[in-house]
């Protein structure tokens, strides 16, 4: 169904970056795949992300309206707190979901994850996380959760999570523990090694930095020779570096070459199976 990893990189001024991972499959049932859902979401114009598992129909399409209604700025003001903002996220979507038809709860699944990760807009030290939960047995919640004080995931989620854990075991000892390259170097190899057959695609990912006014970012994934936005294959030659591009080891790349930089710091993987 879902492997969706987010974690914290923090440093000797505090919480830097806050990222959310995810694969791109699809799936439905034993029936069919499709390796290029969207999973996750990162605001352009304020600093939130949000990444789901758990249910694929209903977050695909509300997450994306939200996403662009926030973008529009229809959702919540510039200067509310992250709590506001996890608050308007919470009651669209719960909203929303009243509108949902009651006849397809037989192809909806028993529960549906939403992580919601911000920045708040005047202390860009102040990163704060939180999950919005509905479950066929309870209904809607949310919870909030507290942010390390050190670099570390923040949440593992999905079917994939028991093989991701279990290969954590190995990166948390590693020559690179405690920062963020591992866990998506982690993450990476989990996803390309792993069983789970529900789980599957490329990764994608969005995430915030502690820079001062600035938004969520979408970045470009290389993969293979190969270049992927959300879960999309980017065919076209376009101008590629409108975005940042990132490869499975976590190095910034040149979207045209898809070559590291050369100025960019080398982040080898030496645990990566394959």
């Amino acid at each position: 169904m879902t492997l969706l990893v987010s974690w914290i990189g923090v440093d000797t001024h505090g919480t830097a970056s806050a990222y959310i991972a995810a694969d791109s499959r699809v799936s439905w049932g034993d029936i069919a795949i499709f390796d290029h859902g969207r999973k996750v979401f990162a605001f352009r114009h304020s600093p939130d992300i949000l990444g789901y598992c758990g249910d694929v129909v209903f977050p695909t399409m509300v997450l994306s309206q939200i996403a662009e209604m926030a973008d529009q700025g229809l959702l919540f003001s510039p200067q509310s707190s992250c709590k506001e903002r996890f608050e308007s996220i919470k009651e669209k979507l719960v909203h929303q979901f009243h509108k949902y038809p009651r006849m397809v709860k037989g192809i909806t699944a028993d529960i549906l994850q939403v992580i919601h990760i911000s920045r708040d807009p005047t202390n860009n030290l102040k990163f704060e996380c939180r999950l919005i939960e509905w479950t066929r047995e309870k209904g809607w919640s949310g919870k909030d959760i507290a942010m390390p004080k050190k670099s570390d995931i923040l949440f593992i989620l999905g079917s994939g999570s028991k093989e991701f854990k279990t290969n954590f075991d190995r990166y948390k000892n590693g020559p690179d523990r405690g920062t963020s390259r591992s866990v998506f170097h982690c993450f990476c190899d989990t996803l390309f090694n792993i069983k789970d057959e529900k789980c599957g695609g490329a990764p994608q990912l969005v995430g915030i930095y502690r820079k001062p006014e600035s938004s969520a970012m979408t970045y470009g994934i290389i993969r293979e020779k190969q270049r992927y936005f959300l879960g999309a294959r980017i065919d076209k030659d376009v101008e590629f570096n409108r975005v940042e591009w990132r490869n499975d080891l976590f190095e910034l790349c040149d979207g045209k070459t898809m070559k590291k930089f050369a100025q960019a710091q080398s982040q080898p993987d030496i645990l990566r199976r394959n």
